[in-house]
């Protein structure tokens, strides 16, 4: 009777944990999305150009490792905040580029809505559900390291075909990271940090919506 009163105890304990990180988790993706999108308008209004590749892998990985250190410290989120700024300013130039095109605004709306719908699907789908995702942490690992080699692939060669397979292997990417993060909150087994998951999931919806908005600027070329 002990034992099952205890074991009741453990699990309230960690649903009251789980239910804490989420919430800080989806109340500080809410904030770095809108800033990010008040970096990106900064951005689009001064005009800025699309950032060398390099110098952006160079700010983005750079940030990113500067947000891991300090994650479980009070410069967390101000670190946070830097990297989700910088992501949304690089943004900026992308956006205005595709307002160039005459049904430019449309696609990025569609991007957008489709974006947004993807991610709160598949959040669901883990929240509803409570299935555990952790066997894809060796598919995410995997796929990484090819999409960062067929990425650099596109860029110097420059194959239509080959930048929409590219996108398209990042959608499916991002959307599997949205299940293992959530996954990995809801059971506690691998994420207790609000700050990393946030950035995890920001990442995923980050690389979502461009290359999304890249399938659907590819596709509606001559």
């Amino acid at each position: 009777m002990a034992y099952q009163d205890t074991q009741m105890t453990q699990q309230q304990t960690q649903a009251v944990g789980t239910s804490k990180v989420l919430r800080n988790t989806y109340g500080l993706l809410a904030m770095t999305l809108l800033f990010s999108a008040a970096t990106a308008g900064a951005a689009m209004a001064m005009g800025i150009e699309r950032m060398n590749i390099f110098v952006f892998f160079i700010g983005a990985y750079g940030l990113m490792f500067l947000v891991h250190k300090t994650a479980n410290s009070a410069l967390g989120l101000l670190s946070t905040f830097a990297f989700t700024g910088f992501m949304g300013f690089t943004l900026g130039p992308i956006l205005s580029a595709y307002l160039t095109l005459p049904n430019g605004a449309q696609l990025i709306m569609t991007a957008l809505g489709m974006t947004g719908l993807t991610f709160v699907g598949l959040s669901a789908v883990a929240l509803i559900t409570r299935k555990d995702f952790s066997f894809l942490a060796n598919f995410l690992m995997a796929g990484a390291i090819v999409l960062i080699i067929a990425m650099l692939a596109a860029i110097f060669l420059q194959i239509p075909a080959l930048s929409l397979m590219v996108s398209a292997g990042f959608v499916l990417f991002a959307s599997a990271a949205i299940l293992y993060q959530t996954s990995e909150i809801v059971h506690r087994s691998g994420e207790t940090n609000y700050i990393l998951a946030t950035i995890t999931l920001y990442v995923s919806i980050y690389n979502l919506f461009v290359s999304l908005l890249s399938i659907l600027g590819i596709m509606s070329q001559d």
